[in-house]
């Protein structure tokens, strides 16, 4: 019969994979560098691939490696599930979360508030940041558990949610009948090189009037009517109008959003954050944002 896998080994290879370093790995798993690195020749020795691709200080994964990466995380979070399954321990402890700074107004006070009265043992650290340095910070270990836009990378997320983008404007606002029309958008955000793309598909002559890295600067410049902006459903606040698609603004992408784990992040604690966050945001309702006819 053949043996199976060592789960301690999957647990450091796809620390490595999450992080791209060894030394960064052994830290999250709590070894040291010379153990994880024994585990990594004892699993390629075991499945007779090369798993790792080394180039000076970086660490990626082969073809091969690719091929275990998601199939490692099912297991150890099909551990993780067993291990709950038999566990009569209250859940607590901390978690470090990262949403994205567009979701903050809307999306935080209503998830973390009811989380927090179902588990109230349960210490959600939050930081607000564009899907970029969440991801950034994931790889560098500063979360355990982050929302994003996938459409910033497809790579490794979960993506649990798609809704429709709309361009807004403020109520009364002369921006939109403004030439060219003035845009308001994050730096390295694919929300605004999605909407650059599609206005240069049909001609539309525009300027990018507002770009800031904080997403309450650009909801404030949209609000105050200093330029149109561009938003998933979620993340539509108070005061602002959908512009219909008569207005000749072009259709935008769906926003895809997902959830990314560090590789320790099942189970427990973790599971308990990430399946409220799926389940409210699946319940969030369009409601006082329907789009309302240009002025």
């Amino acid at each position: 019969m053949t043996a199976p896998l060592d789960l301690d080994q999957l647990q450091s290879f796809c620390a490595i994979a999450d992080c791209g370093s060894f030394t960064e790995a052994a830290r999250r798993v709590n070894k040291t560098q010379s153990a994880v690195s024994m585990q990594i020749k004892r699993l390629e020795e075991r499945l007779g691939q090369a798993l790792l691709r080394r180039d000076g200080r970086s660490v990626t994964l082969t073809d091969h490696g690719e091929a275990l990466y998601g199939r490692a995380r099912r297991m150890l979070r099909i551990n993780a599930e067993i291990l709950d399954q038999f566990s009569e321990g209250d859940l607590k402890g901390s978690i470090r979360f990262g949403v994205p700074d567009d979701y903050a107004v809307r999306l935080l006070p209503v998830i973390l508030s009811s989380f927090q009265r179902t588990h109230p043992k349960i210490v959600v650290d939050v930081r607000c940041q564009p899907s970029e340095e969440l991801l950034d910070g994931m790889k560098r270990g500063k979360y355990d558990l982050i929302v994003f836009t996938q459409g910033t990378n497809h790579e490794y997320g979960e993506l649990f949610r798609t809704e429709p983008m709309f361009w807004v404007a403020s109520h009364g606002g002369q921006a939109l009948s403004t030439e060219p029309l003035p845009i308001a958008g994050g730096q390295h955000c694919c929300w605004k090189d999605n909407a650059v793309e599609a206005l240069n598909r049909i001609g539309r002559d525009y300027r990018i009037a507002y770009t800031s890295s904080n997403a309450m600067a650009i909801a404030s410049a949209v609000l105050t009517d200093l330029a149109v902006g561009f938003l998933p459903e979620s993340a539509l606040q108070p005061g602002m109008r959908v512009i219909p698609e008569d207005r000749n603004l072009p259709r935008l992408r769906d926003a895809e959003i997902a959830l990314m784990r560090a590789s320790h992040a099942y189970g427990g604690i973790y599971d308990a954050l990430a399946s409220h966050i799926v389940a409210s945001m699946g319940n969030l309702e369009h409601q006082d944002n329907q789009p309302i006819a240009a002025e």
